[in-house]
Formats: C-alpha cells, structure tokens, sequence
C-alpha cells in the first residue's frame, strides 16, 4: 500500500500539509479552524465571559465528518476522574479520526495559568507569586510538571502564561499576572514557556495585547495606552517569551486599542507578530473573542464578517466553540465575499502544527500507557514538593520592625480574620477549585489543602491557639468583631489573616472580572483591623490575596505584615513556616504596596511627571516599592569599584559586580536588583526600571559575587518616530535591594551616533555567580 504524501514522515511538514490542503473540501478545511466545547454551560454559571449567549448547539456526529480543530477543556469543563477523562478524551479522538475522510484528530486544550485546571490537579501559586520569587528556573521546573501532567492525560495545548503587564491594580486579573515591569515579566513568564514546552505540550502566551492597560480597571474595556508605552512596556514580555521561550501559540485579547480590537487587528497579529517577530506558531481567538467582533465591539453586522476580520487580522482559530468559522465563513466563501486563500492561510498552519505534534501519522494511536492506566495522579508527591518551595520563596515580609517575627514557640496566638481558616484562601481564580468547582457544590475539592490556622498549630504545637473569624471576605457584617477583640486581649499577638477570595465576573473579590474602584481591603477587614489594633496587642498582618491593598492607615502601628499572592495548595505550610520561622522570608514585591486606596493608576515605571512633586497635593510614592522583600537574616554588599564615568559605545557592554554576604545566623536569600536611570531623554523615560536581576541563596557567613553584563541594547526605547533606538548620552546603573533602595551606582556615558535596533537586539542582562569564601 502507498503512503499518501501528507502521511509521510520522512517528506518536510510544509510538503506534507500542501498535499493535505490539496485533498481537503472548502468545509474540511474551515473545520480545522474551530473549536467544539462539550459540556459547555448555557444557564448563565460560566467560565468565559457572555458563555451563556454566544454557546451555540450542534450536531456532534455530523460535525465531526469534516474533521476537527480543537476540543476545549476536556478537563476544565466540570469534575472528571483524570484516569477517565483520559480514556473518555481517547474514545473522542478515536471517534474524531474515523469520522473524516483524513483520521485527523482534534488537538485538546486546556487551561494552566497556576497548574493544570483540572479536578485533583496540583493547585500552584498563582503568577504574582512566581513574580515574588524572582526565579526563573524554579517557575520552569514547575511548568516542565504541568506540562507533563497535561501531557499524560492526552492534552496538546496550554493556554498559559499571561505575559500582560499590570498597569492597573484594581483590575480583577492582577493575579493572573506576573507583575508590574515588563522585564520581570517576560524572563519569568519566559521561562514558564519554555518549562511547559519542554513537556511538548503548545504554550500559548495571552492576551496580545494591551489587555492589562484597560481604562478604569474595568475587564474587557477600551485600551487608552499611547505609541510608547504600547512598545516599551506592554510588548517586550511577548517578544522576549516567543524568541527566549519558543511559544508555539499566542491568543489574541479581547481589548481594543484606539479604536481597533485585538482580533481584527493585522498590524498586530500579522506584520508585528509574523513579519516583523517571525512568529509561525498558531494564532488562537480568546474565547468568543471572533464573536466579540459582532456583539460587543460593532465592527462586524454578522458572523460572516466577524470570521472575514479575524482571518485578515490573523487570527488562525476560533476557540471555544464554533460560531463564526462555521457554515457562516463556508456561504462567506462561496458566495465571494471572503477570500480562500484566507482559510488556506490559516488551516495551513494549524495542520502544519499538527503535523509537528505527530497527529498526521499514519500511526497515530489516540491512547497512550499513561491514558491506559487505572488511575493518574495529577497531585504527586513531587508536584506538591514543588508548590510547597515556590510558595515559601514566594512570601514576602513587608515589615517587622520591632522583630516579632518569628513567633516564639510558646506564645498565645489569637488568629482572626476571613482567610486563616478557609482553605480557598490559598487559591486564585483559575485554580479548578475556585474556576469550576462553584458550578458542582456536591463534588469534593479532591486536593488536601491546608489552612493557614491548622499549618500554624502543626507548626507551633506548643503555641496557644485560638481562631475568631471576625468577618466575611466581602459582607458588611460587624457581628464577629466582638468575639476576634475578646479573643485578641486574651492573647499575647494577633495574627489578622485578610484577603481575597478568587472567583469569576464578580464572585469573588479577586479573579477575572472582579474589578474594584480602589484599593481598600475588601468589606469590613479595613474596619476589623482597625478594632484589632486598638486593643494594644501587638497584631502581625498576614494578607492572602491576589493584587497588593493600601497599607498606609495602619504603617507604623502593626508589628509585622507579611503579604502572600494566592500561593497554592501548599500555602498555608509555606506562610506558617515564615511566621514560625522555619522558613526565612525571600519573596519581593512584584508589584508596589500603594499607601492610599486611591490615586490609581499607578505603577513605579513613571516618568518624573508621575512622581511626588510640589504641584500636586496627591503624593502616589507607594508605602513598599516594588522589589522589596525583607529576611531574617541580614546582607552585606561588598567590593562595589566605584569609579569615574565610564565610556560605552552605542553597541557596547559594561559589567558591573558587586559581592553580598550573609552576615545573619540563619541561611537566606537576597535579590540582587539592576535598575536603568536614563537623566535625559529626547522623550521622557521611566526614573528606573528593571533591566536585571539574581537571587542570591547564601548560608551564615557565606557570600557571592554578581557580576551583570550590561549592553546598550539594554537602554533602547522608542523615539518620536516610532524608532527603537539607542541613543548616546549619560546613564546610571544601579544596583539595588529594591527599586527605592539603590547601594550602588555605576555611571555611564555611551558615545557614538544613534543607533536604531530590532529583533536582534539583547533583551536579557547576562549575570554570572561566583562563591566566595
């Protein structure tokens, strides 16, 4: 028997998926271009925004006579045993192959913004955590996990990380990002990519772009950004993710920018992404972002005019489900109103993906050794091992001046507050608990996660205990300050564990579509702590939440704050070992801690315009800035050369090193900070911004030297041209413990003639360790 050519693994993807597209009918071609969400609720409990108007029914058996693009969320739609739901995702496959002409499978994806979203799947901290570790390589350790797990149940794509950089704190899916300068976002989310990728599983990186910078905080809503921060700030994390990483997907955003959405934009999603980036991946619609185009954004009468934008903009998929790249786009192309050549365009590179996946081999086989097993663990030992260290490196202790923190062993503990014994506290909005789980009150968790008032008993047996809840989360009631006073003045210090509780489109206070006008405490925490402090014991504010909250009624009368971001199943061990001391706190801010609960936005990238000035009675200098972290124990930064200004050409490279010592008695962490300071500008820059980092985990008495490799490229920014360039003048770096704590600065000047850069330019500052005695 002959093997077709697009069967022939021995023959180039690219001639393979020609002979394919030559067999292929109009309708076989569009059915690689969507989606089909099985299970998808329509009685107004969803977990995609309008899933209950834009969910369209289908005839499944005939459906999958075309062949098929994607299957959404096969796990993430409600609560399935992972072993079946493996064997029940292989009969589909199987179903799917042998229904079409050609024994193409769909390609399964799912959710994994802080590990697999699926029932009894490891719950990992969410990504402001991964940002509070600042390390790199333990975020890619986790992601190479998710991606094996995914991979084991017959998953292809992931549609994680969010590479948005947080303009805004009231937004609801701050939590969901990895903080507040793009630099930390795109080496951390970076290697997030290339963790995930390493388990073959597609990365697909959202949402491109802007979708962060929306006005008023509001989800969903109008992008207002200008040319430069557009350039400067919101798109380097992709760049950096798709060339550093090799993301093999990206999702387009719901958000239009000036006018002009995401989805039908081909300045973006084609001569940026493709022509200018080089990108050859996969184009992927957010969901219902297709039908957006029609419904909420206006710019298309019709399904047929909304899959007639998208396809000219780029975008290759329609996801979830099938609306607009369906029989409306076939009559569309029929009837000449949209192009073949923009279907081929875009079914070419989802086969060739296909293709690369092996789902286009003549041997093919939809059930693999994992999905044949009996059971499947997606909570292993090694998993859990692994939340529990990013979870404890993520913690981040704001303050403790008077150095109550550690808590004696024996003490009286009066812990009070919402979060400290509900387990969901640990959890961000995207984790299966808090995403799906609402939908099923009747289904067990499936995880053991600990709370923080049980992981503080085991970890302080001897210490006295007692809980007084005090409040809700969000309600107005004050009934409970009574009993969390009474039980505080019995005590010798109060732990007031506040926060958040993620849910979906205002379900929670937290998480997709729960925004907030500003940024007081939820409820009446702000009212609870206040009664907590006036009774003169001294209180250690813990917060679980997922964006920072103004701190600056209370600076200078608590005895210590320690803020975690939703840090995962393993949370609760990991925030009572730093209070108990068995861990020493590393984690800095990903994002600033603001004083007031108003003035936003505000993120510390500004220019001096944005700074505390005498012209305004509104100073936004946050109380903790971001990268600031305190320890337990103590760093000595040594052996800076401070040295006249140095000459640097316009392509050249400077090093700059300086050596940190633990001089405390306990092991510790110090993260070591390089910021840019550009005094003058032919347009305004930022007073700093992060340009490098490296976390130094150094014993008593040990230390290690930090040499950063700094490059000009380093420096670029976007002209009044819309140039990027390197532009000769002054320049300082300076090393610090956080973007307000400089301990040294190394001048520059970099001479030569302008010098206009692109993709090749160095996005990353190389750094390199050595110990010393």
């Amino acid at each position: 028997m002959t093997t077709a050519p697009w069967r022939d693994r021995a023959l180039p993807a690219d001639a393979r998926v020609d002979d394919l597209l030559s067999r292929m009918t109009l309708e076989e071609k569009t059915a690689q271009l969507y989606g089909v969400w099985v299970g998808a609720s329509t009685d107004g409990h969803g977990v995609a925004p309008h899933q209950h108007d834009m969910t369209a029914d289908y005839a499944w058996d005939e459906l999958i006579t075309r062949g098929l693009g994607q299957l959404t969320r096969p796990f993430g739609t409600a609560p399935v045993d992972p072993a079946l739901g493996a064997q029940a995702l292989a009969r589909a496959q199987r179903r799917i192959a042998e229904a079409g002409r050609f024994g193409i499978p769909a390609l399964a994806h799912e959710e994994c913004l802080a590990g697999f979203t699926a029932w009894r799947a490891t719950a990992y901290p969410v990504p402001l955590a991964w940002g509070a570790t600042f390390h790199p390589e333990l975020v890619e350790a986790m992601a190479a996990r998710i991606g094996r797990d995914l991979a084991s149940v017959g998953v292809h794509q992931g549609l994680a990380p969010v590479m948005d950089v947080v303009r805004d704190p009231r937004w609801g899916r701050v939590e969901e990002t990895i903080g507040e300068d793009p630099y930390l976002v795109g080496t951390i989310g970076s290697a997030y990519v290339r963790g995930l990728e390493s388990a073959g599983i597609i990365a697909t990186l959202k949402h491109f772009a802007g979708y962060a910078s929306s006005a008023g905080a509001r989800n969903l809503a109008p992008v207002r950004a200008g040319v430069r921060e557009f350039a400067d700030v919101t798109l380097p994390p992709f760049e950096m993710a798709l060339r550093e990483g090799g993301a093999r997907s990206v999702m387009a955003a719901y958000n239009e920018t000036d006018g002009v959405p995401a989805s039908a934009d081909p300045h973006l999603l084609t001569q940026l992404l493709r022509e200018d980036w080089g990108f050859t991946g996969t184009v992927v619609s957010d969901y219902f972002g297709i039908g957006f185009l029609e419904t909420l954004h206006r710019v298309a009468g019709t399904p047929a005019e909304a899959a007639h934008a998208a396809l000219a903009a780029g975008i290759d998929v329609e996801l979830p489900t099938i609306r607009s790249y369906g029989d409306a786009l076939v009559a569309a192309v029929r009837d000449g109103d949209v192009p073949e050549s923009l279907v081929d365009r875009a079914a070419r590179r989802v086969l060739t993906q296909k293709c690369e996946l092996g789902l286009l081999d003549e041997d093919w086989e939809p059930e693999t050794a994992e999905t044949r097993a009996a059971t499947i663990d997606l909570d292993s030992a090694g998993n859990r091992a692994l939340a529990r260290r990013l979870a404890e490196e993520s913690v981040v202790l704001l303050d403790n001046p008077a150095g109550l923190l550690p808590l004696a062993p024996d003490t009286r503990i009066a812990v009070v507050g919402p979060r400290a014994a509900d387990a969901l506290a640990m959890l961000g909005c995207y984790s299966f608990p808090s995403h799906v789980l609402p939908n099923h009150p009747d289904t067990p968790v499936g995880l053991e996660i600990p709370t923080l008032l049980d992981s503080l008993r085991a970890e302080l047996p001897d210490a006295k205990v007692t809980f007084a809840e005090g409040c809700g989360t969000s309600d107005p009631d004050t009934a409970g300050f009574e009993e969390a006073v009474a039980r505080t003045a019995e005590a010798d210090v109060c732990l007031a564990v506040l926060g958040d509780r993620a849910g979906l489109f205002g379900g929670g206070t937290s998480g997709e579509g729960c925004d907030v006008a500003d940024l007081q405490l939820p409820g009446v925490q702000a009212e609870l702590l206040d009664a907590l402090v006036s009774t003169g014991v001294p209180v250690v504010l813990v917060l679980l939440t997922g964006r920072p909250y103004a701190l600056g009624r209370w600076h200078g009368q608590l005895a210590a704050t320690v803020q975690a971001f939703f840090p995962g199943e393993e949370g609760g061990p990991a925030v009572a070992g730093v209070l108990a001391g068995r861990v020493t706190p590393s984690g800095r801010l990903p994002v600033s801690v603001p004083r007031e609960r108003g003035g936003q936005p505000w993120t510390y990238l500004q220019p001096p315009l944005g700074l505390a000035g005498e012209v305004s009675s509104l100073d936004p200098t946050p109380l903790y800035p971001f990268g600031h972290g305190l320890s337990y124990t103590s760093f000595a930064w040594e052996d800076f050369e401070e040295g006249d200004q140095a000459e640097v050409g316009t392509d050249g490279s400077y090093e700059v090193s300086v050596t940190v010592r633990n001089t405390g008695a306990r092991a510790g962490a110090e993260v070591v900070q390089l910021y840019l300071h550009d005094p003058v500008a032919s347009v305004t820059r930022p007073d700093v911004r992060l340009i490098g980092y490296e976390r130094l985990e150094l014993a008593p008495g040990a230390a290690s030297r930090v040499t950063f490799r700094f490059h000009a490229d380093l420096s670029a920014f976007t002209d009044r041209e819309g140039r990027r360039i390197v532009e000769p003048g002054a320049l300082e770096l300076r090393l610090g413990a956080s973007s307000a704590d400089v301990r040294h600065t190394a001048r520059l000047r970099l001479t030569g003639a302008v010098r206009e850069v692109g993709t090749e330019r160095r996005m990353r500052c190389g750094t390199e360790v050595d110990s010393r005695s």
